[in-house]
């Protein structure tokens, strides 16, 4: 799983994700992409299983990129803890994606290969996605 190597901060505020993506909105690398539609915090295992589910469906042809990172910290107090005593330890990484940003990029795969594969990625995150091409992109 993805983890920033050092930080500024060790523990974060929670903050809104409002707005759309004002980059990392239109595919840089690969032919295809997954679009978000929702705004929502992914957390790095999301992502983990979601390219394992992407590039076992291509059954490793091809090319993937993942272009979100999980940098922002969740903390969470024990089980069964008073209330009070200051904020928890950082538990687990999180990436706040707003709508309209690209997930995922892949290329040397067939159209249906890509629609299936990020189908089964899809199924895996928290958020709607969609389907983007070159083509639909208007490139």
């Amino acid at each position: 799983m993805e983890a920033p190597t050092n930080l500024k901060y060790r523990k974060a505020h929670k903050g809104r994700i409002h707005g759309k993506a004002k980059g990392g909105f239109t595919l840089n690398f690969g032919e295809y992409g997954l679009k978000a539609l929702e705004p929502e915090r992914v957390t790095a295992r999301q992502i983990e299983a979601a390219r394992r589910a992407l590039t076992r469906r291509m059954s490793r042809t091809g090319r993937v990129w993942v272009r979100v990172f999980p940098d922002v910290p969740v903390s969470q107090k024990p089980a069964e803890v008073r209330m009070g005593s200051g904020k928890g330890s950082p538990e687990f990484w999180v990436c706040r994606v707003k709508p309209g940003r690209i997930l995922f990029e892949v290329d040397g795969v067939t159209r249906d290969v890509a629609k299936q594969a990020f189908a089964l990625a899809a199924a895996k995150l928290p958020i709607k996605t969609k389907l983007v091409s070159r083509e639909t992109e208007g490139r």
